[in-house]
């Protein structure tokens, strides 16, 4: 199964045992993408960067 990459637009591998909110890694651009679903469909999104926990 593949997803598009919406960053370069190429074709993503999706492991078969494929979750949404998984972290995974653009062959091409390198881009962190998180996978989410829409419709029973897997798509990607760039992942939001997370910012350092300095604790409160």
């Amino acid at each position: 199964m593949e997803a598009e990459c919406p960053i370069c637009g190429s074709p993503v591998e999706l492991p078969d045992d494929v979750m949404a909110g998984e972290l995974l890694e653009c062959p091409s651009c390198g881009a962190t993408l998180e996978v989410y679903e829409q419709d029973g469909t897997f798509l990607l999104r760039e992942a939001e960067e997370i910012g350092e926990d300095w604790g409160e």
